[in-house]
């Protein structure tokens, strides 16, 4: 806490904030976002959404634009399902109480301890990766901390060291302590006023600390995106299967299970069966990372109109009105000026 008092010099907007909608959006945007990229983000949300209201009388699709670039799109649309739920159940107030914060979907135990301590200023602890982090470490735990024991194990012991009376600042300060001081990589050991008492600095055992299970393998996975232009028009489509991207836009796609047909897109069954003289150009390829995927993408642009069965699933848009609908990054990077210019061309 006198570190916190002294010498914490970490300036983040969401700060000091009692508002529990304001505290709940960043929590929601920090959950798999960095701080540094998350304030562009929380800024553009609450000048959309300024109220709980206005988030639940918006239209999914304009909340996805505004998450736009963020990724894991299922917060924003829990984050939709959450405020008409309080609009409806508790008359636009956000709930007050550890239990009723916990129900809400998309809320776990760390966003709940987070609104109950910085907003109503109640004795919960949050253990983030940067709590994790602090903890191992200073106690030597070696407790692999994306185990549920580990999470038990973890989530006590915050407890226990939490000052109930002031968790707000308790809180906000081994986060800040977890994050600019016991960092992840070259933790800034020769100033932390916690060394003398700290397991890992004793016994340098602060690369070893703390342990996480291993990593799943990444899949990989190739995407080749039917760019067709008619009439100054583009075709589109709205992803619904339970997959990434859900409820995003793309060009239609064909999925092929080999890096060597997407090198080679002419061998692909279903590009056969577009003449080649309807093939305009194809794309250099770009990639997204993803938790536990990598997806690499190529567009294939086309002149005319894809057969009648695909056709149903498909909106026709004016080239200027893609920027108004939400895509992934993915496509953004293939969306660049190149292609742009090549889809204008009459």
């Amino acid at each position: 806490m006198l570190w916190h008092k002294c010498h914490n010099k970490r300036i983040l907007p969401w700060k000091e904030e009692k508002d529990p909608y304001r505290i709940w959006v960043s929590e929601i945007i920090l959950q798999q976002t960095r701080a540094e990229q998350g304030i562009l983000y929380y800024h553009r949300f609450l000048s959309k959404f300024s109220s709980l209201k206005k988030l639940a009388d918006a239209p999914l699709e304009d909340i996805y634009k505004v998450w736009e670039g963020l990724g894991y799109y299922n917060r924003a649309r829990n984050m939709h399902e959450t405020a008409k739920k309080i609009m409806q159940n508790w008359q636009g107030k956000f709930p007050s109480d550890y239990d009723s914060i916990l129900s809400l979907k998309g809320i776990g135990p760390y966003t709940a301890a987070a609104i109950s301590s910085f907003a109503f200023r109640l004795p919960y602890a949050v253990v983030d990766g940067n709590v994790f982090r602090v903890l191992s470490r200073f106690f030597g735990i070696s407790a692999v901390i994306d185990s549920t024991e580990g999470k038990k194990l973890f989530s006590a012991l915050a407890q226990d060291c939490l000052d109930a009376s002031l968790p707000h600042l308790y809180n906000q300060a081994i986060m800040d302590f977890g994050a600019t001081i016991c960092k992840p990589e070259q933790p800034v050991c020769n100033t932390c006023n916690l060394k003398r008492k700290c397991f890992a600095y004793k016994n340098k055992k602060t690369g070893e600390l703390p342990v996480k299970s291993k990593k799943k393998e990444v899949k990989k996975r190739y995407f080749l995106f039917l760019i067709y232009k008619y009439k100054g028009k583009v075709a589109i489509e709205l992803r619904f299967e339970n997959d990434i991207w859900k409820n995003l836009y793309q060009f239609p796609l064909i999925e092929v299970n080999k890096a060597s047909l997407f090198e080679n897109p002419s061998e692909v069954a279903e590009l056969k069966l577009i003449h080649k003289k309807n093939i305009i150009n194809i794309t250099k390829p770009v990639k997204q990372q993803l938790t536990h995927q990598l997806v690499y993408g190529k567009g294939i642009i086309c002149k005319g109109k894809p057969d009648a069965n695909q056709q149903q699933k498909l909106e026709w848009v004016a080239v200027n009105d893609l920027k108004n609908r939400p895509f992934p990054r993915l496509i953004h990077q293939l969306m660049n000026q190149e292609l742009t210019e090549l889809l204008s061309e009459k």
